[in-house]
């Protein structure tokens, strides 16, 4: 079987994620990366955005889960693949990667990353 994904890149989303409480009132900027396997040679042929997964309600799942604050960025990635398996149970794959922006640590870092799989 051939594999066939979709992705949504670069998706920026501010929110209020983190351990420290100053996190959780300031916020941060946050990328999500999200790739989903899902068999669309149906939509190949047939054109029709029903035979395949609609990927602007993709973004809006994530970005629903973004806006729900978190101590941890891994509680973030796994409501996100959780209701995306919800949503569309027939996906074989998913992966979503959450990096926040300049994290707290004491020195100068670009993001913390996590990457979570289902």
């Amino acid at each position: 079987m051939a594999k066939n994904k979709i992705e949504l890149t670069n998706m920026v989303f501010f929110s209020h994620h983190g351990c420290f409480r100053e996190e959780q009132v300031i916020g941060n900027k946050f990328i999500v990366d999200l790739s989903v396997d899902v068999d669309f040679s149906m939509a190949a042929e047939s054109d029709n955005l029903n035979d395949t997964v609609n990927y602007q309600i993709l973004y809006d799942i994530v970005k629903e889960q973004m806006a729900i604050p978190s101590a941890l960025l891994e509680n973030v990635a796994g409501r996100i693949l959780n209701k995306i398996k919800i949503v569309f149970p027939y996906i074989n794959e998913a992966e979503v990667s959450i990096q926040k922006l300049n994290p707290p640590l004491g020195g100068q870092v670009g993001a913390s990353k996590v990457i979570m799989s289902l």
